[in-house]
């Protein structure tokens, strides 16, 4: 009966914890076991169950801790006037799901999150509980990934960083002035001050070349964030611009998007509609270019209708058709940084151009090899046998370059 209970509790907990998706483990450390005695490993592949955004497969345990919460967030299902059925873990039911399901090689790791019960300082005690345990008693090695309770103790935030792989704080509403009236028992400033001291915490973890003595770790895989779309009606613009500011001022490893979506008995503050799962895939995709492509949230938003981004192409694509003047570019003159804008081209691609080129002059055929689809590429680019002639200011250049199937939008849940 037990086991049962058990199972039950399992079914409630992972199916309360599905909302958040700031669940990868890129940037996990290696840990090697000693002699063979050591349990996990964040290199093994095991069974797959998700993919992250830079296309790794990963499995985790992902739970919380218990669904019952003292917080009444309007758009949370877990909200403490809620009416959904409530289950609770133990400390040690965690760590034993935890160790049998990697035994089993059904996970990687662990992402922990949990309702608030009675304080966030018993709260945060208790998943430091969880992964104290594991790595102490158990040796366990695989992935950590502990949720911050922001209004904890520093001293349990700092007791977190030391044993999780990843932290994460949800800042959850783009604006300010609506996480205080949908979630009146969260401060931002307090979500903010938290992720600051992790900050610190990190670049203090860090050894400098002249450190004989290595410091103690601490959540070598940083940060990360997650923000809610389309609960509180702030444009694709302004969600940007408040990812370019956590990037910039908290170090953060990633922020991961989340299409709202409506719960049973909602709030008439709520949108009685989910955003298109397309906005969602959009937000990632211009995330991408701010990270790894040399876009500014500014140059994006050029691109966007009434602070919306474009849902029938890529942000990217966008952009360019945006700026027709700074095209076509020459593939066997522009430099790395001018490749990177030109739609079609991914960073591979254009470090694959820049080190072709150095030997020969190349075609377009050329550039075909070197890239997924010389369609989307082919109106913004010149090669030694190619120009676009009146192609890259055609009137109907984005009616040609969308998708002539709309895609179609399935439900994660």
């Amino acid at each position: 009966m037990a086991q049962l209970d058990l199972r039950r509790k399992l079914a409630i907990l992972a199916d309360a914890a599905k909302y958040d998706a700031s669940c990868a483990s890129s940037g996990a450390a290696q840990r090697n076991s000693m002699g063979g005695r050591g349990v996990g490993s964040t290199e093994g592949m095991g069974i797959c169950h998700a993919y992250t955004p830079d296309g790794r497969c990963v499995s985790l345990l992902k739970v919380l801790l218990t669904n019952f919460c003292v917080y009444d967030c309007a758009y949370c299902i877990n909200r403490a006037s809620s009416n959904v059925e409530r289950a609770r873990f133990s400390v040690q039911e965690v760590v034993d799901l935890t160790l049998n399901f990697y035994r089993r090689n059904y996970i990687e790791g662990l992402f922990l999150s949990s309702g608030i019960i009675r304080s966030g300082d018993y709260t945060m005690e208790q998943m430091v509980r969880v992964a104290r345990a594991l790595r102490e008693d158990h040796d366990f090695r695989g992935y950590i990934h502990l949720k911050l309770i922001p209004e904890a103790d520093p001293a349990l935030v700092e007791q977190a960083g030391l044993y999780a792989d990843r932290l994460s704080a949800n800042i959850e509403l783009p604006r300010d002035e609506a996480l205080e009236r949908l979630a009146p028992q969260k401060n931002p400033a307090v979500i903010r001050k938290a992720m600051g001291q992790v900050r610190l915490k990190v670049e203090a973890a860090r050894p400098a070349k002249t450190d004989r003595a290595r410091p103690p770790r601490f959540a070598p895989g940083g940060q990360s964030t997650q923000l809610i779309v389309g609960a509180d009606g702030a444009p694709d613009t302004e969600i940007l611009g408040r990812s370019a500011s956590l990037y910039g001022g908290y170090g953060l490893r990633r922020v991961y998007y989340s299409a709202f979506s409506p719960i049973p008995d909602a709030s008439a503050a709520l949108p009685p509609t989910r955003p298109p799962l397309l906005r969602e895939h959009r937000l990632y995709q211009a995330d991408w270019l701010m990270r790894f492509y040399g876009f500014s949230a500014p140059e994006i938003g050029e691109a966007t209708t009434g602070g919306m981004l474009d849902l029938a192409v890529d942000p990217k694509l966008a952009w360019a058709l945006n700026r027709r003047e700074l095209f076509p570019v020459d593939v066997n003159r522009a430099d790395r940084e001018t490749l990177l804008r030109v739609p079609g081209l991914g960073v591979k691609s254009v470090d694959r151009i820049v080190s072709v080129r150095r030997y020969r002059t190349l075609r377009l055929e050329d550039v075909a090899r070197l890239t997924r689809s010389v369609d989307k590429v082919r109106p913004f680019i010149t090669a030694l046998d190619w120009t676009p002639g009146g192609l890259t200011d055609a009137a109907d250049l984005h009616a040609r370059l969308a998708p002539s199937r709309a895609p179609e939008q399935l439900s994660l849940f």
